[in-house]
């Protein structure tokens, strides 16, 4: 057997008379929230991949009567070897499994050349600008090989074209491979059914969002599933099932069922089928797919649905991406104070709600969602992007396209007063308006310093919208600007420490 530098040519056959069942293959992927993060152009190393699929399998395998080990060398290189299950489905008695074994010591350079350390290889070199050819002893490969030839004396190399080795050493694997024990009664051939879960694959939703040029914010709908494969298999002609929603991996077994329940946009013949199963969502291909290794593969979700109606709003809220301590009152009276010095952008977005009247009323995995809307010359323009977590029906989706260009806003602190376990503050928030249009804006005030406040003045009406958080909603006249006031009171009762 040969090596050239850094390429293994050996093969072996770890498996015969292996005959391939493939219509009950089947894979299940489960998504995570942030997969849609992982940047396609970059190569990712299989554990970072969130998200992580379960491997069904079957395959008639030779079976001997006794005690013998039966090899399976069809894994993925990922693969969590104590989630394997073993199954003879069509004899259940057929053997028992003494104990099992997960090999992974693939053939490389290596490995090969460790374990030939104290044995004879030929190593071809140039010497001078020419051929040359050593036989002899492999002492180390630390910096280059040390070979002792048949007279005792030593060379070493730095730089080779090909290593012949006398044959592939014991305990090498060209591929992952299950190894198990049984005591099998039976001497004939057998179906045999795995099952585990591998790392190196996740999936997540991309939308695409057509928006109306000429209606008042309606837009088209369509979402395709990408599904990224590195688990260090490929997968052929396979059943395919994607679970979205958070599971927890404790158990060995992750195991899905419910009742099927065909969603009014799902298309039955190419489009995938949903299903609830216990807290999560289950999708469902009606054809059976091919996977590559390596590979990012995109499958239409479902069938494009429009019209959609939709509701576009401006939205301030400088103190969107604060984190607030609400353990103890802040007494700090500059806290945030950087905000008086600075313009805060008023974001841009599109609002709509997950309906059946609105044409959707569906689970809505987590994914990004692309924005588009035709230009004056008919030109199909990209105007911004988002991401949303899992969505189930009836709830309402906002996303953030970008900033206005031509609506500003500024917040700043006017006045504070401290007190005896109470706080008086002021603040004014100026918006202005360069459109030849009003424009209405939402202006969304997250009231931190502590969890007991009260809204003393205010110079328009507001809503609240949480614990700690009030919205206004303030018309902004066109090339001009609206100042919005307002003061609010904080008290606490003495604390025990």
């Amino acid at each position: 057997m040969r090596l050239m530098k850094g390429l293994a040519t050996a093969t072996i056959c770890m498996v015969s008379c292996v005959v391939f069942t493939a219509e009950d293959n089947s894979l299940t992927i489960y998504s995570s929230t942030v997969g849609y993060n992982i940047n396609q152009n970059q190569h990712i190393q299989a554990q970072q991949i969130p998200g992580f699929a379960v491997v069904k399998q079957q395959k008639n395998m030779a079976f001997q009567k006794g005690r013998f080990e039966l090899v399976y060398d069809d894994v993925t290189a990922h693969i969590d070897p104590t989630t394997v299950t073993f199954s003879t489905p069509d004899n259940p008695d057929a053997a028992v499994v003494l104990d099992q074994n997960y090999q992974y010591d693939l053939v490389g350079s290596d490995s090969l050349l460790q374990k030939y350390i104290d044995k004879s290889i030929a190593v071809s070199f140039d010497k001078g600008g020419e051929p040359s050819r050593i036989s002899g002893r492999l002492l180390s490969t630390q910096g280059g090989l040390i070979i002792q030839k048949d007279d005792g004396s030593l060379i070493t190399l730095h730089n080779w074209s090909e290593i012949s080795f006398p044959q592939l050493p014991g305990g090498l694997l060209t591929k992952p491979t299950l190894v198990w024990l049984l005591d099998s009664n039976i001497q004939k051939e057998q179906l045999v059914a795995i099952s585990y879960q591998t790392a190196g694959m996740t999936w997540w939703a991309d939308y695409i969002l057509e928006l109306d040029r000429e209606k008042d914010c309606q837009f088209d709908l369509s979402a395709w599933v990408s599904i990224i494969n590195q688990s260090g298999k490929s997968f052929d002609n396979y059943g395919l099932k994607l679970v979205a929603g958070d599971v927890n991996q404790a158990a060995n077994k992750v195991q899905v069922s419910g009742s099927r329940y065909r969603a009014p946009y799902m298309e039955s013949d190419q489009s995938f089928q949903e299903e609830s199963v216990f807290e999560y969502h289950q999708y469902t291909l009606p054809r059976r797919v091919d996977l590559p290794q390596n590979s990012t593969k995109q499958i239409r979700l479902f069938a494009p649905q429009k019209p959609i109606h939709c509701e576009q709003k401006l939205v301030f809220d400088p103190l969107n991406n604060q984190r607030f301590n609400t353990t103890r009152p802040i007494q700090d009276a500059g806290y945030l104070s950087y905000l008086n010095q600075q313009k805060t952008p008023v974001a841009a977005q599109i609002h709509f709600k997950n309906t059946q009247k609105n044409n959707l009323g569906m689970a809505m995995p987590a994914g990004r969602i692309r924005v588009n809307q035709v230009d004056s010359d008919g030109h199909l323009t990209f105007i911004g992007a988002d991401q949303i977590g899992h969505t189930a029906n009836n709830q309402t989706v906002s996303l953030t396209l970008g900033n206005s260009f031509d609506v500003n806003g500024e917040r700043r602190q006017t006045n504070i007063v401290l007190g005896n376990r109470q706080i008086h503050e002021s603040f004014e928030i100026k918006l202005t308006n360069g459109k030849k249009t009003a424009e209405h804006v939402t202006v969304k005030e997250h009231l931190y310093r502590w969890s007991n406040w009260e809204i003393t003045e205010q110079s328009h009406d507001y809503n609240k919208t949480d614990a700690n958080s009030i919205e206004f909603n303030v018309k902004v006249p066109a090339e001009g600007e609206t100042i919005l006031k307002y003061t609010v009171f904080y008290s606490w009762p003495k604390f025990n420490d």
